[in-house]
């Protein structure tokens, strides 16, 4: 026997054994009310995942390779865009897909320093935090109850001559108004920046979201739909927007070659760019000012494996939040219910309640209810983002320095405060087994009705 074939028999040896390992993990434990813990998001994974893990890392290539462009084409086409390409994180994303805004390849529609994006303060904050770091103006607009979603009703009112673009992510996976935003933006020749990042799967009129953006984000995070761990991706309706996004992502580069692969363009030596001497290295061209996003290729080979799940993800999510809509449909005197966007069928990253301000509780009391039965709850991200540290620090600054404030507010934030203050969510993640969600049903009822 060779030294491949030894190879390959360790190797073969390796992955069964890894295969039996995963089986031993996914065998199902016992649920025990009130002492197992109800998470409100997870990683679910099988013995494929870890199977594709163990292969990539024995390769050893590390990098972006066969499992990372396998995953971009695969992505590319479960969203029927263009070209997926992959970062190290949704918030990568976010930043990279507006940076990519900012591209000489726009002429006078590329966004500039002092623009303003049309955006919402109920959110993650990586959604806007790129915007403030480009040096974009941010301009929030309130949100539609029960959708958490943008008051679409005021974007008329939030446009100003700045105004170059919007940039809103699909509430817990709950599709925004994207007839009427689209129309807007088409109206006013502006930018669409879609945060996908909770709503892999979602519908609207039919169509996947993320495919309506003129670039649009996706996180693999644990939390998310599927997951590489860390991980992200741009998703990229046209050519010239995809040469954009790989060249930020890729230190700026001018070349196009893929790692490892070099003379993609036949003439590596004989470009004349910038004022480089003649014949300068492609590999060493910068045309743009990038960053190092990429993912690497044992967190891609995960990716893959996930994908093929995706869909199931997808209608395990749906029904565990049609399970929670039912069970709960008796307790909207004191619970807001959510209610899904019209024309839409949301892929729902869970499932959010508002306590009415008339109930004879808080919100606080009944997150702490549920999380001392072991029942996780989260706030919807940021709640309201200018009322963050990060942010009340950032305008004392600017005023300390003479500079303008960092965004601007149009209208007020009324329905957004009222989120931070009397709203939470808990889990509709596949992880969930019914007994799981029987009993958060149970525990919910048995607080609201003492």
């Amino acid at each position: 026997m060779d030294d491949k074939q030894l190879e390959r028999q360790l190797t073969a040896e390796v992955l069964e054994r890894v295969r039996r390992i995963g089986e031993l993990r996914n065998k199902q434990q016992p649920f025990v009310p009130g002492s197992s813990p109800v998470k409100y998001a997870g990683r679910v994974y099988d013995e494929a995942d870890m199977l594709a893990l163990v292969e990539s890392s024995i390769e050893f290539w590390l990098t972006g390779g066969r499992w990372h462009r396998r995953l971009e084409d695969r992505l590319a086409k479960w969203y029927g865009v263009a070209a997926a390409r992959l970062v190290n994180s949704g918030s990568s994303a976010n930043l990279l897909a507006s940076a990519s805004l900012t591209a000489h390849e726009w002429g006078e529609r590329r966004l500039r320093r002092g623009d303003e994006v049309i955006t919402v303060a109920a959110g993650f904050p990586t959604t806007v935090a790129p915007l403030i770091q480009l040096g974009l103006v941010p301009v929030f607009v309130d949100v539609h109850l029960p959708t958490y979603n943008i008051d679409v009703t005021q974007l008329d009112a939030a446009l100003s001559d700045r105004t170059r673009a919007v940039s809103l992510a699909h509430t817990l996976g709950n599709p925004f108004d994207l007839d009427a935003v689209i129309a807007f933006c088409r109206r006013h020749n502006l930018w669409l920046i879609e945060d996908n990042c909770d709503a892999a799967g979602s519908l609207y009129g039919g169509r996947k979201t993320g495919t309506f953006g003129d670039v649009a984000t996706l996180s693999f995070y644990p939390p998310h739909h599927m997951t590489t761990g860390e991980g992200g991706a741009i998703l990229s309706p046209n050519d010239e927007m995809t040469r954009v996004i790989e060249s930020l992502r890729d230190w700026g580069r001018d070349c196009w070659c893929q790692p490892g692969i070099d003379n993609t363009c036949g003439k590596r030596f004989a470009w004349q760019l910038g004022d480089l001497p003649a014949g300068y290295d492609h590999k060493y061209t910068y045309s743009r000012l990038g960053y190092n996003l990429k993912l690497s290729d044992m967190q891609a080979a995960v990716g893959v494996t996930q994908l093929e799940k995706l869909d199931r993800f997808v209608a395990v999510r749906r029904e565990n939040w049609a399970f929670y809509r039912e069970a709960l449909a008796d307790l909207g005197d004191v619970l807001i219910l959510p209610e899904a966007t019209p024309n839409s069928d949301p892929s729902w990253f869970g499932f959010m309640l508002m306590v009415r301000e008339d109930a004879p509780f808080t919100r606080d009391e009944i997150v702490r209810h549920l999380e001392s039965k072991k029942i996780q709850t989260r706030m919807l991200f940021a709640g309201n983002l200018v009322r963050q540290p990060a942010m009340t620090t950032l305008v004392a600054q600017r005023q300390a320095d003479g500079e303008p404030p960092p965004f601007r507010i149009a209208g007020d934030l009324r329905q957004t405060d009222a989120i931070m203050s009397r709203g939470f969510w808990f889990g509709v993640y596949p992880g969930l087994t019914p007994e799981m969600r029987g009993y958060v049903a149970e525990e919910v009822r048995t607080f609201v009705r003492r």
